[in-house]
């Protein structure tokens, strides 16, 4: 693959022409400060001095001629532009304009609102850099020094993919204000959720101090599983046990996993102990009922969840695989927190209040009279009196969803993960606007297989070079598309200056002996030519040149080569362009057992995106389908029951295909994020329907008639529900 990284500096101007002395000066500092930082001594020096850009020409004239940049005019500039454009042959004039905006199509007349530097880094300089954390490092220096320059009326702002995710702490100061702000209302509306009503000896102080203390205790039982969970994945990470990855940003989604069930968690166990309380229990067998009656449930929600998630261990891509291992960890940690340090904490403090007679049991009892749970108690009519039409309108919703499943659309592109109005962003956009995606972009064609250096892979070769004349956002400088291959290092050195080629890399004593291994005019070889040798022969008059588009195993047989093509296809022309090269190199992969590969950072994340666009529609058929089982598999055993396990999961279902047709509707599209999204829903969902069936199951037995139970489960179970569903939305939305 090339060993050449790009980073674009984008210029603009405020009166919207970068072609003025400004624009020459700030050029020209841009220059001095990238050959002053990091970057300076790592330049890929062999192309163009590794520096290129819309004023290139312009500048070495002018400093060529002597020429004081601080005292030069606009007028003066314009002029030196057009007078360097006129010497330059076609292609080069043809890279000078594709470094100016697209709307500036008349070269003639010298102005463009915005103008674009390109500076390639030679990678293969910085020592011991894999995972390029240092090629990270030296592309900020630059940037920051490019920054630090005086300001005028022309700006420039450096891009790359690597400045782009550069400010790791940006994000995660991003995402730790979000979790502060989505704390501080769950707290409020948690405070609203567990507020017990003064009456009777209970004052108003007594009952904010009774709330405040449950919602701080749940609130701390939630930070200390997101703790637990960072420190286990920590420990498993590569430092240690090696089981998971580094931490990425879709593992940022867990703690809104574990916010979602510790809420869920809390509300349950904390409304079941007040229940127990006010019916008559002490303390230890009211928590020790709470304990055995929500805690089963429980127990089977956190089982059912975490063997979900833990089915994504089976994806072909770390990333998920990374987040079912840590969302099954901090589930488990949550539960465990939730059924052991909560009921201890809360009979420690009641125990003590109870000695005094100051336990408001009585009073907790009111809790069936607040707002939430009569209005869900309420809704238990729709389930009493019209049973039919509520599962005909869920399963037609649910069909619509499915429908809406189909018509999501699936783009994505990783500048989503940036927040709005940031200066990288906009740089970003600018390039999209002004450059179509802006240049720097090589697209490596990676041909390998037996016998790559033989006739019949060479004139595929020159047919393929011929094909990328006329694809989309492939860059052709004169009548050949801008690809570096063994073919365009021997055109070089045979094309003589009298026939338009380069007298520096023209080279009569190869030529001659080229033609002699078989080289015909039209840069094809006649069948049975010793091409190995027509190899090594231009490896000698060109090293440097045969080095980068062909390696030998061992310095003998020729183990593949690499075409590198200028493209332009960014983010959002990736797929096309990999499509369509494939379809360019189809005279070489069409050759048994020859493959020719297109590759670039962009077709990489695609391929990535893809992949887990794909494997997360797998997971979360995979993961309902593991819950159903072991749902199916417990009321089996429990009660002999089992489509109580299909009736459970089937809401959740539901829901997840509510949501994708919610998505259509609103245009949002399907993507890795959306997806695990999907999953959170999925994590989240599951427990609620447990904790309906087992307070019905409960409640069935309580009462004479099903009415009944299911006025008592959803005013008890479903008022609980419906404030862990009101925190959860209100605390993320």
């Amino acid at each position: 693959t090339s060993s050449v990284a790009a980073v674009q500096v984008v210029f603009t101007a405020e009166n919207g022409d970068v072609l003025t002395a400004d624009g020459l000066r700030t050029f020209a500092a841009v220059e001095n400060a990238v050959r002053e930082s990091s970057v300076g001594p790592v330049l890929a020096t062999e192309v163009n001095g590794g520096i290129q850009g819309f004023f290139g020409p312009v500048l070495a004239a002018l400093r060529q001629q002597g020429a004081d940049l601080a005292a030069v005019t606009d007028a003066q500039v314009k002029q030196a532009y057009l007078e360097a454009l006129q010497g330059l042959p076609p292609e080069v004039q043809g890279q000078i304009a594709l470094t100016l905006s697209a709307k500036a199509t008349d070269l003639t007349v010298p102005e463009s609102s915005a103008g674009l530097m390109v500076v390639l880094i030679d990678t293969s300089l910085i020592a011991d850099d894999p995972d390029q954390v240092k090629l990270q490092e030296y592309e900020v220096d630059m940037a920051d020094r490019i920054d630090a320059l005086p300001s005028n009326s022309v700006s420039a702002e450096p891009f790359s993919f690597a400045l782009l995710f550069s400010d790791a702490d940006a994000f995660a100061s991003e995402i730790g204000r979000l979790f502060g702000t989505a704390f501080l209302i769950i707290i409020v509306i948690l405070g609203f959720v567990f507020w017990i009503k003064p009456q009777g000896r209970l004052t108003w102080l007594n009952g904010l101090r009774r709330s405040g203390a449950d919602v701080l205790l749940a609130m701390l039982v939630i930070v200390m599983s997101i703790v637990w969970m960072n420190g286990i994945g920590v420990l498993f990470g590569p430092k240690y046990l090696g089981i998971i990855g580094n931490f990425s940003e879709i593992l940022q989604i867990i703690p809104i996993l574990l916010i979602g069930l510790g809420v869920d968690y809390a509300i349950h166990l904390t409304s079941r102990y007040r229940e127990e309380l006010s019916s008559g229990s002490s303390v230890d067998r009211a928590a020790g009922r709470a304990t055995k009656t929500v805690g089963v449930a429980l127990i089977l929600a956190t089982v059912t969840t975490a063997v979900g998630f833990l089915t994504n261990i089976f994806s072909p891509v770390t990333a998920i695989k990374d987040f079912g291992i840590l969302a099954t960890v901090g589930i488990g940690a949550a539960f465990l927190l939730m059924l052991t340090f909560v009921p201890s904490v809360r009979v420690l403090l009641d125990r003590r209040a109870e000695a005094k007679g100051r336990l408001p049991a009585v009073e907790m009892g009111s809790s069936s009279d607040r707002v939430l749970p009569k209005l869900m108690g309420k809704a238990a009519v729709f389930a009493e009196k019209i049973p039919a039409v509520m599962l005909t309108a869920a399963l037609l919703l649910g069909g619509l969803g499915a429908y809406g499943l189909t018509q999501l659309s699936t783009e994505f592109s990783f500048t989503d993960f940036l927040p709005e109005g940031s200066p990288m962003l906009e740089t970003f956009d600018v390039l999209i606007d002004e450059f179509g995606g802006g240049l720097g972009e090589t697209t490596n064609v990676l041909i390998q297989g037996d016998g790559v250096a033989s006739a019949e892979v060479h004139n595929g070769l020159v047919a393929s070079w011929q094909n990328l004349g006329d694809t989309p956002d492939v860059l052709s400088f004169g009548t050949f598309a801008a690809a570096e291959s063994p073919v365009s290092v021997i055109a070089q050195l045979v094309t003589p200056p009298e026939q338009g080629g380069n007298p520096d890399t023209f080279s009569a004593e190869f030529s001659q002996v080229a033609f002699e291994f078989g080289l015909q005019p039209d840069l094809s070889v006649a069948s049975g030519s010793d091409v190995d040798a027509l190899y090594r022969a231009a490896a000698e008059a060109d090293p440097v040149g045969m080095q980068r588009v062909l390696s030998r195993a061992g310095g003998s047989t020729v183990e593949y080569v690499n075409v590198a093509v200028s493209t332009q296809g960014g983010e959002s022309g990736a797929r096309d362009l990999a499509s369509n090269l494939r379809d360019d190199f189809a005279p070489v992969s069409d050759i048994s057992g020859i493959s020719a590969v297109p590759t670039n950072e962009n077709i990489i994340s695609f391929g990535v995106v893809d992949a887990l666009q794909s494997s997360q529609t797998s997971s979360l058929g995979i993961t309902l389908a593991a819950a159903m089982a072991l749902l199916v598999v417990t009321f089996y055993v429990e009660s002999r029951r089992p489509f109580l396990g299909v009736i459970t999961i089937a809401p959740v279902a539901l829901v997840v295909l509510w949501v994708f047709g919610m998505m259509a509707l609103t245009g949002i599209s399907f993507n890795p994020v959306t997806a695990m999204i999907a999953a959170v829903a999925i994590g989240i969902g599951v427990p609620y329907t447990i904790h309906i069936t087992h307070r019905y199951q409960e409640d069935r037995l309580r009462y004479d008639n099903e009415k009944e139970a299911i006025r008592s489960t959803m005013t008890h179970t479903g008022g609980a529900l419906a404030g862990s569903a009101f925190t959860t939305v209100a605390g993320f939305g």
